[in-house]
């Protein structure tokens, strides 16, 4: 979440949510490129015409922005593919490839940038992609099987939108040859740079959802302390700024009573301690508000207790650079939070983290701090929409692995562009299908639907893209729980329990005229 003034949104940051490999390029799928051998740097075997754009030209690639062979950087022989993502295009390149049915393929490319990404479409099986996010070129690499049916597949790098120039060389797919492609040419330049010892991070799009996992046989804590009361069985969570960035400002009593959870934005990096944190309300806000003490604070904490509200503090954030990865930090971050709960009577925390997480050493650190909060300890999460995109994610990894103590994960569906849903089909951001098929990715992934919600801005200023009206929220809410007001998606199950919905913020609720509490607050809680 940004903290300067507008354009701001809740996880606005100078590096952009990953989204799917898979998103744009499947709408290309069908353009049927023509091929031809183009490159001295294409490898025996290799069926990408031009894969080292060695004509010094994008000869046999269409590019949807400003793309072109350059002769620096490159990886190998004299040239590779440099292109620039705008505000609205990822820079896309794609090259449609004559395949085998029924056929196994390699296919990988040398990259570097802040994010780029290398797949293939319209495989007639798991479609295969892969990310990295280097700035010194390093090695993608992924396979796929063709459908029964399968005779061209599409090729596609992009980057994301609004971040720096990516730079690939040396694509390559390998395989039997399909009809009519032309007889490969043999590579002059071999690859100069070994492989990096650390794999990059990869994530795949799934095209058939992912077996169900059963719910965990410990139901997650919903008994609270004395004085706090009851979740609901659904809830409404809100994130409440300490920060001025151009929302309504409020101090913590004037949170919309139809929040049930309120997550307190942010707590801070210890720069003396690794993994810990503080918190403290920024100056700045308590002096646009007239004055607003630790002591006021404090009060208005008891005061949403006694009406039967949970007030969690939010870690992270767009400044929150917050590491626990390793066992020092763990029990640094169990320490400083726990402390900071004992101070303020905050319920519990949320982990809000985007410049990634250690799924094993965070989990061992919130299990430690809810074991010693005990048993009305709340664990929320708000995870960018691409860390929930499949179960390989490091943040999935970590709400899986925390199912036992975790409340609900909100992600947030919004700054995402398209993505593929648990279908296998691309779905547009801003719409009741964006939102209901990546829930059903997060429930088929193992998640029990009482910890699911869904994660949205409050406003259109709230975020940088994917707002939508409270009548969506409600909308997708009902689709899951009922089967009723779907969109084209229609889930393969029932979901009576999902937890609910979360707003980017409550601050930005109070902007746009409480429309997001009123109306989904309403909705939700009159939910069976």
């Amino acid at each position: 979440m940004a903290r300067s003034v507008p354009p701001t949104h809740r996880r606005r940051r100078s590096a952009l949510p990953a989204v799917t490999a898979g998103a744009t390029a499947l709408a290309l799928a069908g353009t049927g490129l023509a091929l031809f051998a183009g490159g001295a740097s294409a490898a025996a075997g290799n069926l990408v015409a031009n894969g080292g754009f060695e004509t010094g030209t994008l000869a046999g690639w269409t590019c949807t922005a400003t793309a072109s062979a350059v002769s620096t950087p490159v990886h190998s022989g004299s040239y590779a593919l440099q292109a620039v993502p705008t505000s609205s295009d990822s820079a896309q390149c794609t090259q449609t490839v004559s395949v085998q049915p029924s056929s196994s393929y390699t296919l990988s490319s040398w990259v570097q940038g802040p994010y780029v990404y290398l797949g293939a479409s319209g495989t007639g099986g798991t479609d295969p992609s892969a990310w990295s996010n280097q700035t010194s070129w390093n090695q993608l690499s992924t396979s796929f099987t063709t459908g029964a049916s399968t005779t061209s597949v599409t090729l596609y790098l992009h980057g994301w939108y609004g971040q720096g120039a990516y730079t690939a060389d040396d694509v390559t797919l390998t395989g039997p040859a399909g009809a009519g492609t032309p007889t490969p040419t043999p590579s002059t330049a071999p690859p100069t740079t070994a492989p990096p010892t650390t794999a990059p991070p990869t994530t795949a799009p799934p095209t058939t959802a992912p077996p169900t996992t059963a719910p965990p046989t410990t139901a997650p804590p919903t008994t609270p302390p004395p004085s706090s009361g009851s979740l609901p069985k659904h809830l409404l969570t809100g994130y409440w700024q300490d920060f001025d960035n151009g929302a309504t400002d409020q101090k913590l009593s004037a949170v919309q009573s139809a929040y049930d959870i309120i997550a307190v934005s942010f707590a801070n990096a210890d720069p003396a301690k690794a993994g810990g944190i503080t918190f403290a309300i920024d100056p700045a806000l308590a002096t646009g508000l007239g004055g607003y003490t630790d002591a006021q604070f404090r009060a208005d904490i008891a005061a949403k207790h006694a009406a039967g509200k949970k007030v969690v503090l939010s870690v992270g954030g767009q400044n929150g650079a917050i590491t626990v990865g390793d066992a020092t930090s763990a029990a640094n971050f169990a320490d400083s939070a726990y402390a900071l709960i004992q101070s303020y009577g905050f319920d519990g925390v949320d982990i809000d983290l985007e410049n990634g997480v250690n799924a094993t050493y965070l989990a061992q650190s919130l299990h430690t701090l809810a074991a010693r909060v005990g048993p009305g300890f709340v664990l929320t999460m708000a995870p960018q929409t691409i860390d929930m995109y499949n179960t390989s994610g490091a943040y999935f990894q970590l709400a899986l692995a925390t199912k036992d103590i975790l409340t609900v994960v909100n992600t947030q569906f919004y700054n995402s562009g398209g993505m593929n849903g648990c279908d296998g089909k691309v779905y547009n951001q801003g719409t009741v299908d964006f939102i209901t098929s990546q829930i059903c990715t997060h429930i088929e992934g193992g998640l029990d639907p009482s910890q699911v919600g869904i994660g949205v801005p409050a406003s259109g200023k709230a975020a940088g893209s994917g707002y939508v009206s409270s009548t969506v929220v409600n909308n997708a809410l009902d689709c899951l729980a009922t089967g009723t007001n779907c969109g084209s998606f229609v889930p393969p199950a029932k979901w009576p329990t999902i937890r609910g919905a979360m707003a980017w913020s409550t601050n930005w609720d109070a902007a746009n005229g409480n429309d997001f509490s009123t109306n989904v607050g309403a909705h939700v809680h009159a939910m069976p």
